[in-house]
């Protein structure tokens, strides 16, 4: 669950943008937020948000965007569009953040959004963007030589957007995070959409890599065991998912972890024994087994879930 919104975003404090307000010293150096009280607002509202920020603040000091609210976010997408026509304008335009939303304000899988691909090829220098959820989430295989983080937050991420994103070029990406989620959420994503991903042929800058929040972790963990692009990469996030003995079994019995910076495991399922295993084969490796997780039980069945989901 996400309980609380973004105080920095880029390197930046996120200041909320209000039509007339008194500008910061230096407007470049603040990510604005742009959202409506409202989360049933007319689009209109909004529009007049986006409208107000491009009169009211240099178009060369918008640096970083975080879009909250924007109405009915629950069932309209997400306003892309309105980001992709302020292009000339926005010209030093580098991170965006789609929906940075709470719980209270609308569940993680249920946060609409559209086609990325129009803000990709609107804006070619773009370096960081991030996206909160996946309901009617799209987006074209583009090459965009500018971006260099990538991030999808989901409660259930599509195979479809997991395939777009293998089959990208992106030369200049060194982090992309995949929040894989639970199929009941629809995350239907499959070891085989990751391949491409794994193999990292479209990805030779990539230096951390997270697929996590995964109700599959054990078979994601036995991918990446033999999966190329890991040799070259500082973090491993495989956190917040159903990790079990034998994922982590894969992970021992698989190709050299000892050149990671950090391998991020928190929220997980594993033994005692185990989680010591994983410690002493990985000398001065930042291994983080924070948040273990105890199964659940009810009517003689066993429960594991991922830390995010609805």
């Amino acid at each position: 669950m996400i309980s609380s919104h973004m105080s920095s975003f880029a390197g930046m404090p996120v200041v909320p943008f209000t039509p007339g307000m008194t500008l910061p010293d230096d407007p470049s150096a603040v990510a604005w937020r742009l959202e409506v009280e409202d989360f049933e607002a007319d689009p209109a509202e909004f529009a007049g948000l986006v409208t107000a920020l491009r009169a009211e603040v240099p178009g060369d000091a918008v640096r970083a965007l975080v879009i909250g609210e924007w109405g009915s976010a629950y069932e309209r997408a997400a306003p892309v569009d309105l980001l992709a026509d302020a292009a000339k304008e926005w010209t030093g335009l580098r991170a965006v953040f789609l929906a940075d939303l709470v719980s209270e304000q609308c569940e993680i899988s249920w946060l609409t959004h559209g086609d990325l691909t129009p803000l990709l090829t609107a804006y070619p220098e773009l370096e960081v963007l991030w996206v909160r959820g996946a309901n009617e989430l799209s987006l074209d295989p583009v090459r965009h030589t500018g971006l260099r983080e990538l991030g999808l937050q989901t409660g259930g991420l599509p195979g479809s957007v997991t395939r777009a994103v293998g089959d990208c070029d992106l030369p200049a990406l060194r982090r992309l995070d995949l929040w894989l989620g639970q199929q009941n959420y629809g995350g239907d994503t499959t070891v085989g959409d990751l391949a491409p991903i794994l193999a990292g042929d479209r990805l030779p800058a990539l230096r951390h890599l997270a697929v996590c929040n995964a109700e599959y972790a054990d078979r994601v963990a036995g991918a990446v065991a033999t999966a190329p692009v890991v040799s070259r990469l500082e973090v491993l996030d495989l956190s917040m998912g159903v990790l079990t003995d034998p994922g982590a079994e894969a992970l021992l019995a698989g190709q050299p972890l000892t050149h990671l910076r950090r391998l991020d495991l928190h929220h997980h399922f594993l033994s005692e024994e185990t989680q010591r295993r994983l410690v002493a084969a990985l000398p001065g490796v930042d291994v983080d087994l924070g948040n273990p997780q105890t199964p659940s039980q009810y009517s003689g069945r066993v429960y594991r879930f991922t830390a995010v989901g609805e």
